[in-house]
Formats: C-alpha cells, sequence, structure tokens
C-alpha cells in the first residue's frame, strides 16, 4: 500500500536521525519525568480531549481560559482553572508568558499545547525548557525544521519521502526562479518559504502569469513573516491531503485515508473513510 510506504520512509526519517523504535517509551517517559499535573493551553473540544485522556493516565489537569470561555466545558472539566485574559487570543491563548506564569503557580509539570495557538511557537518551547516545564509536543527542532518549507522538503527528499517537484533551493533571484519555472512546468504554485494560513501563496497557470503572481506572494510573504523567500511547486489541479502520524520515539502510523481536502482556503474538515475515487486504502 502507498500509506504503507509513506509510513516506512517516516521511520526511515527517524532512523537517520538517531531515533530508535520503542512503543512503551513514551509512557516510561512520562513516569520517569513524574508528571503528576499537566496544564492544557488550549480551550474547547481540543482541551476537553487532553482533560480525559490525562484523567485516564492519572494525571491531574489545569484549565487556562478568556473572558469568552469562563463557562466553557474545558473549565468545568479540569482539576484547577485560570483566568489569563480577555476574549482575544493574542491577549490570552496566544499570550506565552502568562500561560507560564499560570504553570509555575500551579505547580503543572508539563504544557500541552494542543493544536493552533502555541503549539508551533518556536520561542514558546524554548520558553518552556528553560523554565524547566515539560512541552508535550515536537522537540524545538523539529518545529523550526518544519516551520520553514524549504528545509523540510530538503530533509524529506534526504528520507526518501516523495515529494512535489519544484525547486526550494538558496538562489532567489528573479532569473533563476523564472528559469526553474520554466523547468517545472506550468501551471505552477509560489509558496513562501515560511509562515503558512495561505498566506504568500500564488498560483501562475501560464508563463505571462509568473512574475506577477511572484511579485505578489514575495509582497505579502514580507508583510506577514518578514520574509520573502519563495519556493516553486508543480501545481496538482486535484489534490488529496492524506496525513502520516509520527511521534519523537520514531513510531509512525497511518490512520487509512484521512481526507484533509476540503479546505477554504484552511482546513474545514476531515473525513474518514475517504469517499473520494483514488483515495481509497486499497489503492
Amino acid at each position: 500500500m502507498y500509506l504503507n510506504r509513506l509510513v516506512k520512509n517516516w521511520q526511515n526519517l527517524h532512523l537517520q536521525n538517531g531515533f530508535r523504535y520503542n512503543h512503551t517509551q513514551a509512557i516510561k517517559d512520562v513516569q520517569r519525568r513524574k508528571i503528576a499535573k499537566v496544564l492544557i493551553a488550549n480551550r474547547g473540544e481540543i482541551a476537553c480531549r487532553v482533560i480525559r485522556t490525562a484523567k485516564k493516565l492519572g494525571i491531574r489537569t489545569v484549565s487556562v481560559y478568556s473572558d469568552a470561555d469562563k463557562h466553557a466545558m474545558h473549565v468545568e472539566m479540569a482539576d484547577e482553572a485560570y483566568h489569563i485574559g480577555p476574549a482575544a487570543s493574542a491577549q490570552s491563548y496566544l499570550n506565552g508568558e502568562k500561560i507560564l506564569q499560570v504553570a509555575k503557580k500551579s505547580q503543572s509539570q508539563a504544557i500541552h499545547p494542543g493544536y493552533g495557538f502555541l503549539s508551533e511557537n518556536v520561542e514558546f518551547c524554548e520558553r518552556c525548557a528553560n523554565e524547566g516545564v515539560i512541552f508535550i509536543g515536537p522537540p524545538t527542532s523539529a518545529i523550526r525544521d518544519m516551520g520553514i518549507k524549504s528545509t523540510s522538503k530538503a530533509i524529506m527528499s534526504n528520507a526518501g519521502v516523495p515529494i512535489v517537484k519544484g525547486y526550494h533551493g538558496e538562489d532567489q533571484s528573479i532569473e533563476k526562479l523564472k528559469a526553474e519555472a520554466q523547468r517545472i512546468g506550468f501551471p505552477i504554485m509560489i509558496k513562501a518559504v515560511r509562515g503558512g494560513g495561505g498566506k504568500g501563496m500564488r498560483i501562475a497557470m501560464t508563463e505571462s502569469e509568473f512574475l506577477p503572481q511572484l511579485e505578489s506572494a514575495k509582497r505579502e510573504s514580507l508583510k506577514s513573516f518578514g520574509d520573502d523567500n519563495m519556493l516553486l511547486e508543480q501545481y496538482i489541479t486535484d489534490p488529496r491531503h492524506v496525513e502520516v502520524f509520527a511521534d519523537m520515539y520514531g513510531n509512525a502510523v497511518h490512520l487509512f485515508e484521512r481526507d484533509c481536502s476540503v479546505q477554504r482556503p484552511r482546513l474545514i474538515r476531515r473525513d474518514t473513510p475517504c469517499v473520494r475515487r483514488g483515495c481509497s486504502k486499497s489503492s
């Protein structure tokens, strides 16, 4: 199966980085570091799921909440709950300093960021390490490498993970990018090397559209992320989004077809099994 090959390639990536497989190591690691209490730096359904799992493991839970979430379910479910600011996320759930203060006040040994908010924030992850708080997520090196698309593509390519035909080199001159676009062929996707959320991304259907779209993508990327470096990829007209999951111990698995293709431009829903032709587990 294609999905099994993807898993094998991800396992090879972990082996190249010196990780050993051990399906029980994660539990042993929690026991070794004696996580008795965890702060969930998120809200809603995400936080509720983490709280349920933590309780099954015998771990006490701490919720944080903004003005808008003071009556939310995750606040009621947790053993402790702390107010962290107004409704605006920038002043509450994205306020790493405040969340770390709560972690210390509540004597939480670990912070689970859920997804979104601070889950991919390198600075917050590093701050947790400096403060002696366990960050339940990827190491800073992984967040940093996967947050820069050109770096992540190079890592995947070296590990044998299939990648889309394109260019992610350091030479960012207009002449080089034009030459690479011609080599790849049109239509072509232009992507900001940093950031996400669909910003700094443009499609050039023909060669005549390339330069205007490149300039537009670079302007938006510079404004949004402070970096206007670009990568180029062959534009896939009818893509399917299938995910492979891996942990820091080298364990990798696919959950069959987890179709995440319905986006606007951000993800709206996930479907399994995939009902689209050519996306079944047998293909």
